[in-house]
């Protein structure tokens, strides 16, 4: 969840389907908007029930968009490299290198990633993703970035070795680390992902659940 402008956007809702999550109210979360990246299972478990709870506004790719209008959820679509101003700021929806097939076999459209500003913080998540040099192309055509989160869990995603190059791609030096320790395949040695950023001089967070950061 990333609080900017006074509203609250969710992305990639997959909570309590989590095998790591216990006990947690899933009626508690209501944002205003939630923005998906790709359509595979792990990313829209919750969608349709906290749309259901709150309301709230989808923004994705074209096929994501239309797929979810045909169970009477509507939102914004997008595509590659289009930027759009919302009332919390501007949504540019950027490559990403990954699959995206919905789990009833429905076609996801291409995965993407997103960077989000306005006036003050700009925030860059990749979604699920390889290294890809198109990630060279963020700092040329969006605003400086104040934090990036990337996929650090290897196997399905880059790992955190690749992770670290790509944050030198996208000139961040604050990481938070997501796609990881959620499964066997992409369990992960947490100092080694730690050291292998600290040793660029990048700061990788890797927060535990509920925990939040400011920037």
């Amino acid at each position: 969840m990333l609080e900017i402008s006074g509203q609250q956007l969710l992305i990639d809702p997959f909570i309590i389907s989590n095998p790591n999550v216990e006990n947690f109210d899933i009626g508690q979360i209501r944002p205003d908007y939630i923005l998906v990246s790709h359509a595979h299972g792990d990313h829209i478990a919750e969608l349709e029930t906290i749309v259901g709870n709150s309301g709230a506004q989808l923004i994705s790719n074209y096929e994501i968009i239309s797929y979810y209008a045909q169970k009477g959820i509507y939102g914004h679509a997008m595509n590659h490299g289009g930027k759009y101003q919302f009332e919390f700021g501007t949504v540019k929806y950027v490559n990403a290198v990954h699959t995206s097939t919905f789990p009833d076999g429905s076609n996801g459209g291409q995965p993407g990633g997103f960077v989000i500003w306005n006036d003050h913080n700009c925030i860059y998540f990749a979604g699920d993703t390889a290294l890809t040099l198109d990630m060279k192309l963020i700092p040329m055509t969006c605003p400086k970035l104040d934090a990036a989160v990337l996929p650090i869990g290897d196997n399905f995603t880059m790992g955190y070795e690749d992770a670290s190059i790509a944050a030198e791609f996208v000139k961040c030096d604050t990481i938070v680390g997501c796609h990881y320790n959620t499964f066997p395949p992409i369990s992960i040695n947490l100092d080694e992902a730690r050291k292998t950023f600290e040793e660029k001089g990048i700061k990788l967070h890797m927060p535990a659940f509920g925990e939040s950061l400011e920037f």
